[in-house]
């Protein structure tokens, strides 16, 4: 295939679609930044991006809501979705199975180890925009979403307490952002990872130095 230009204009108006503006943590906007970087990624670690490319588009076409018991669903969910969408748009069949297992081993709560280097790079990209200032963004939208507080008022920064992000926004980043950083798997993720993390550490000791 040598025409990606046509895949990536169709696939981005099947996007506008998708992903709705009522969750901004999880809208186009996610989509683009997700597909930007595991483009860069797919360039530097020598990823097809034949796979890479719609993985990256529709690794969330199926949304479950963070705290529906289904969510460790939702990355199998999504990629079967994707799939028949290809076939609807008549995308080379050959790349199905590598692009079904991009898009389900992307997911965190699935716990799927990523075995391609197009899966990595799906999934490294994906968890970078949960770190960094964008991360932070994000987190404080789902938070907001689910009426949680930003903090506990007696121990922000979980020092004396087991951090419990289904209660408090700011324990996500102890639960999940921060070990989300340990797993990344290529190299060039790795090191954009560290940047954001200090990003993210220095403005919990801003946050604290405000509470």
């Amino acid at each position: 295939m040598t025409d990606m230009s046509h895949w990536q204009k169709l696939f981005e108006e099947k996007a506008r679609v998708l992903y709705p503006s009522t969750d901004p943590s999880n809208d186009y906007l996610h989509i683009c930044r997700v597909v930007n970087m595991a483009l860069k990624l797919a360039k530097e670690e020598g990823a097809d991006i034949n796979t890479v490319l719609p993985a990256a588009f529709f690794h969330d076409c199926v949304n479950v809501s963070k705290n529906d018991p289904r969510r460790k669903e939702a990355s199998r969910l999504s990629a079967e979705a994707a799939v028949e969408y290809l076939k609807s748009v008549n995308y080379p069949a050959q790349y199905f199975d590598a692009i079904k297992h991009a898009i389900t081993a992307h997911s965190f709560s699935a716990n799927i180890t990523a075995e391609t280097a197009e899966a990595k790079v799906v999934q490294d990209a994906d968890r970078l925009d949960g770190l960094g200032a964008v991360g932070v963004a994000r987190c404080f939208t789902v938070s907001g979403l689910l009426a949680r507080p930003y903090y506990c008022d007696d121990d922000a920064m979980a020092e004396h307490r087991t951090p419990d992000d289904k209660i408090y926004t700011i324990d996500h980043f102890f639960v999940k952002l921060f070990k989300t950083a340990e797993t990344l798997q290529t190299a060039t993720a790795r090191k954009e990872g560290q940047r954001r993390v200090a990003f993210m550490k220095d403005y919990l000791k801003q946050l604290q130095s405000e509470i």
